[in-house]
């Protein structure tokens, strides 16, 4: 069985290359979690290095017994028991064997144990199979909304006007 551990500064060049794969690789070996309206890397160094520098932000990598990076996950601890989930990541070429389910539901039990009583996580609204997916695993929309940084290039290159983040939340 998979296990969540701390990740090392050692793997920030794995979980980085690995978030890019399976978040904006346009080969004909993509999975189905590529956010084909954005161009360009999901993550480098610099936005991991600042998104880790958040009060309560954990870094977790996701490997098989034989030490084999299957994904990863960011999540922050926040106030009165409401966490974030971010960059929920498993590797394209395993993708649709329920490792995702796995490593949603391991990162819950490990936000759980830690305190948490809610999870938030923020969705491109116009990924309509992700947030979907969500659904199907217990999380909600919240009705609330966030804007996407289409001034801020370190997140890529949009290739519509469109583009916005609806809020899930799911009660653990």
């Amino acid at each position: 069985m998979a296990q969540l551990k701390p990740a090392l500064e050692a793997d920030y060049p794995d979980i980085i290359a690995l978030t890019n794969r399976a978040f904006r690789d346009t080969s004909a070996a993509r999975g189905w979690s590529v956010e084909d309206m954005i161009e360009g890397e999901r993550i480098n160094e610099s936005l991991l290095r600042d998104d880790l520098a958040t009060p309560g932000a954990h870094l977790l990598i996701w490997r098989d017994p034989e030490g084999e990076h299957l994904g990863h996950v960011r999540l922050d601890d926040g106030s009165d028991g409401v966490w974030f989930l971010g960059i929920l990541t498993v590797r394209p070429d395993r993708q649709d064997g329920g490792l995702g389910r796995a490593l949603l539901a391991a990162s819950e039990d490990w936000a759980r144990a830690r305190g948490a009583r809610r999870i938030r996580m923020t969705v491109v609204h116009q990924r309509e199979t992700l947030v979907a997916w969500y659904i199907r695993r217990g999380y909600a929309l919240t009705g609330e909304t966030k804007p996407f940084p289409y001034d801020d290039p370190r997140f890529g290159r949009p290739t519509r006007p469109d583009l916005y983040f609806d809020v899930l939340e799911k009660g653990l």
